[in-house]
């Protein structure tokens, strides 16, 4: 709840600290250290590793889900479940399980 009160209020900026460097997202937090004693206030943040830890759950549920860039928002080539602009939710198939279990 608290969240969407700072949404409500335009707080995107707090927000995204929050819930990225401030939470798990350990090599944002070390590159925003980095860049605020070299004086910068503007730096990127990573993925969070609650999101890695959603992928592997659903990969074990034979659910792929791939976070397309902006830029290369494709259809995928699979039937997919769950569809938005940057996130695809498709069945996993035999080959992409070999692919995961190989590395």
């Amino acid at each position: 709840m608290e969240v969407w009160a700072l949404e409500a209020y335009g707080a995107a900026s707090l927000l995204q600290e929050m819930l990225t460097i401030k939470s798990d997202d350990l090599e944002g937090r070390k590159r925003a250290y980095e860049e605020i004693a070299k004086g910068n206030t503007m730096f990127e943040t990573g993925v969070p590793e609650s999101f890695n830890v959603l992928q592997r759950s659903l990969r074990g549920l034979a659910l792929d889900l791939k976070v397309l860039p902006e830029e290369k928002a494709e259809k995928p080539k699979k039937i997919p479940i769950i569809t938005s602009k940057n996130v695809s939710v498709t069945l996993n198939s035999n080959k992409d399980k070999e692919e995961v279990n190989e590395g």
